[in-house]
């Protein structure tokens, strides 16, 4: 089974920079898409042979998660308990195997000026997939807004109060871990330093100065079915570059 996840940081824009082509050619079973910054209503684009699930922002051009899958999931939930749909952040399909989510975590931002609400947003979706975890394993993709380890950027030390690398975010991200997920490229490449997002400023994808906060985690018990977790550094099209997750 092969999975992709891809911020696509607006997927009109992207799909005027080979979105499409990058599509068809990974035939993915799976391909979650985040940063959609668009509704439904608005796409003149289509995949044949995918079920699609939308979750756009009530705002236009913000946020948004879309997931386009080939095999109709027996269930699909939006937001968490009905929260987090106003920036249209998370969705989950259920299969008779496992679940798989799909999230955009929010940003911290400028001065960490919604470090309060990603702090929540933390806590909501750890517990939401420990529930989850319960019932049937997970496998959860996105663009999850930290970079957990000094390994995952290119500038640890002029970073550490910056949105993404602050230590409320680090240790947020490692209690989602000892809850009983693994970090799939960390697990299978414990040293490889590769990145999913660099800044348009600075000429930082030249200069390959990234950081890598795009992930897909799975339940523990899941992990003797992972073959792969792949990042894909040489597509462009967004500031994030694609990943992806083969498992047996």
């Amino acid at each position: 089974m092969k999975i992709i996840s891809w911020n696509v940081n607006g997927l009109r824009a992207c799909m005027k920079k080979g979105f499409a082509d990058f599509f068809e050619k990974s035939d993915a079973d799976i391909f979650a898409i985040q940063e959609t910054k668009m509704q439904e209503n608005q796409k003149d684009f289509a995949f044949p042979g995918y079920f699609e699930y939308w979750n756009s922002a009530e705002r236009k051009g913000y946020s948004g998660t879309l997931i386009y899958t080939k095999e109709k999931p027996l269930e699909v939930i939006y937001g968490i308990d009905g929260k987090y749909n106003d920036e249209g952040r998370i969705i989950t399909l259920k299969y008779p195997e496992f679940y798989f989510v799909t999230a955009y975590v929010p940003n911290s931002q400028q001065e960490l000026k919604r470090l309060d609400y990603r702090m929540k947003f933390d806590d909501d979706f750890r517990n939401y997939l420990i529930d989850l975890d319960k019932k049937l394993p997970v496998i959860i993709c996105g663009d999850l807004n930290v970079a957990h380890k000094e390994i995952d950027l290119k500038n640890p030390k002029s970073n550490e109060r910056n949105a993404g690398f602050t230590i409320e975010e680090r240790t947020k991200f490692q209690m989602l871990l000892d809850s009983g997920f693994i970090d799939t490229f960390r697990y299978l490449y414990p040293d490889t330093i590769k990145y999913t997002w660099w800044s348009y400023m600075f000429n930082a994808r030249k200069n390959n100065a990234g950081w890598r906060i795009d992930y897909f985690l799975l339940s523990e018990r899941l992990k003797g079915k992972l073959k792969d977790s792949i990042i894909y550094n040489d597509i462009f099209g967004s500031d994030h570059c694609p990943v992806g997750l083969e498992i047996y």
